[in-house]
């Protein structure tokens, strides 16, 4: 009988190990489950913010450019800046600016370069003087460098976003 006692007593302990050991594994891989979900929707969230933020920089740019081009393309220089055409500017190139820090905090440092260069060469021909016109030639000519450079950088940076 008392054989019977110490085999009831370590089936119940066998039993208990192995029920605690079947829990301890399953809530181990749920919890592993939960982390890399967890992982895959903020690689997503960042993916999506990343591609906003590269949205937004290209369509600032787009407009400094409408902008520039409108000035560039007027009869009368000196009649196209109005203090209209000076508050659009002004807002666009803040806004620029502040789109230009955003790929700096979200983008690798290569990108950012890349963004600040197509940055630059926008500011400089928004506000270039009729002087520098002359001189240079085409905006186009100044911007398409930089509008390239940017761009492939972004088709790259943008392929290998997890």
């Amino acid at each position: 009988m008392e054989m019977q006692v110490w085999a009831s007593l370590f089936g119940v302990i066998l039993g208990g190990l192995l029920s605690y050991l079947a829990q301890f594994t399953t809530v181990r891989l749920a919890g592993r489950n939960e982390e890399k979900r967890q992982t895959a929707q903020r690689a997503e969230a960042r993916r999506s913010e990343r591609l906003e933020l590269l949205r937004e920089f290209i369509a600032i740019t787009q407009a400094g450019i409408r902008i520039a081009e409108e000035r560039d393309q007027a009869p009368d220089w000196d009649a196209a800046g109005t203090p209209e055409w000076f508050a659009a500017a002004r807002n666009i190139i803040d806004r620029l600016w502040v789109a230009e820090r955003m790929v700096e905090v979200l983008f690798s440092p290569q990108m950012y370069q890349l963004a600040r260069a197509y940055a630059s060469a926008v500011d400089h021909v928004l506000w270039r003087l009729p002087d520098q016109i002359a001189a240079e030639g085409s905006m186009w000519d100044h911007l398409r460098g930089p509008q390239h450079e940017f761009l492939a950088g972004a088709r790259t940076d943008v392929g290998s976003l997890p």
